[in-house]
């Protein structure tokens, strides 16, 4: 029998493979997050995430020269105060841990670039992302911190801010309060389509941001919903992100391709802890090789549309890129 077409023509070597891989990664599109925390000489491992940690600011130096030598050049950083109040004033301080961890970090490593997760869940005494009225977050009242918190991380080094409150409305307002305090070029990464998830676990355990009472249902994402997603990430671009993100990311592909084919705007998708955690945990009991497994999911963030990858492994993914895994 004759073929015309073999599709097996294009997949004889790795060399040909190469030439016509059509998703192709660099470290240039990976972000770290990192756990910053009061205190000094804090290396504290998070249980339910094995190889992450919780740093105070003088082992986070350490902490970023190892960033700095795996070739990521972007983290995203979430802070842990010791106070913790009902308007969760330690996100907006001068001397809020985010604030004095930037400001050591542009000192030593001027070259990496920061971003800063802009929510309350971490200094709020409940651990709901808001103000409170009664039992409810109000949505309005919340902007104004929020407002006042993203201004305060660009004023103490911030390179980019990312609200991931899923308040209505805080594009607007984060980006209104940047622009008047003359922080026009400071770009936004909106949090759009996050999703009430159940693999925030183990993060709930690094930021200590559980909520107290109820969950997250009012104001985060519906996991059934497929439009609600389109309506989040094009709201948002109107009120000014310049970049949109999806979160989770595998368990959220269709969502991540659909909102990348309607969005103006680079994505960015985060993998987040339950998804790091499940890797880690297959791979410590022996059930799977985790390189291989890290690359794999990677790929399929990055095919499925996104061009930022927020990840847990970005160190290790820097290191498979540079060694010709992937990429």
């Amino acid at each position: 029998m004759e073929f015309i077409h073999r599709s097996r023509r294009l997949r004889a070597n790795q060399m040909i493979r190469d030439m016509v891989r059509e998703t192709r990664i660099s470290k240039n599109g990976l972000i770290y997050p990192m756990f910053v925390m009061e205190g000094t000489g804090i290396k504290e491992e998070i249980l339910s995430m094995p190889g992450q940690y919780r740093y105070s600011i003088d082992k986070w130096m350490e902490a970023l020269e190892e960033v700095t030598k795996s070739g990521v050049r972007q983290v995203m950083l979430f802070g842990i105060p010791d106070h913790k109040d009902a308007c969760g004033s330690g996100a907006w301080q001068e001397d809020g841990i985010i604030q004095k961890a930037l400001q050591k970090a542009k000192q030593q490593f001027p070259n990496l670039y920061y971003i800063t997760d802009v929510c309350m869940c971490e200094y709020t005494s409940h651990g709901h992302c808001g103000i409170l009225d009664g039992s409810y977050v109000d949505n309005d009242k919340t902007l104004e911190v929020l407002a006042k918190t993203a201004v305060s991380h660009v004023q103490a080094g911030a390179d980019m801010v990312a609200p991931s409150d899923m308040m209505d409305g805080r594009v607007l307002a984060i980006r209104q309060a940047l622009d008047k305090n003359h922080y026009v070029t400071t770009p936004i990464m909106s949090y759009a389509v996050k999703y009430s998830s159940s693999f925030y676990g183990p993060f709930r355990d690094a930021a200590d941001s559980a909520p107290a009472f109820g969950d997250r249902k009012t104001y985060q994402m519906d996991f059934h919903n497929r439009k609600e997603a389109l309506k989040e990430a094009l709201t948002d671009v109107e009120e000014g992100a310049d970049i949109i993100m999806v979160k989770p990311g595998l368990p959220y592909l269709d969502i991540l391709r659909e909102v990348t084919d309607h969005v103006n705007v680079p994505t960015a998708v985060y993998s987040v802890s339950g998804e790091y955690s499940m890797i880690k945990a297959a791979a410590m009991a022996g059930y799977v090789d985790e390189a291989a497994l890290v690359c794999e999911s990677a790929v399929s963030m990055f095919r499925a549309g996104a061009s930022i990858l927020l990840t847990y492994y970005a160190k290790e993914l820097a290191v498979y890129i540079e060694e010709g895994r992937i990429g």
